[in-house]
């Protein structure tokens, strides 16, 4: 009468599939947001020694 929840695999590779999606997805988001602060704190000192270098070349 059950027999046929056990052997019910067809959608098996579709949840397979959305797990790795989801766990790729996930260590994506934390590269990204860890290469941001680096990113940002870059981008901060550049303005920073630009600023300084334009003060210093109109005075």
């Amino acid at each position: 009468m059950f027999c046929w929840i056990k052997h019910e695999e067809s959608g098996q590779g579709m949840v397979e599939y959305g797990l790795i999606l989801a766990l790729v997805s996930l260590v994506a988001l934390a590269a990204l947001t860890s290469m941001g602060v680096s990113l940002q704190n870059f981008f901060k000192r550049m303005c920073n020694e630009l600023d300084k270098l334009i003060t210093s070349l109109s005075t």
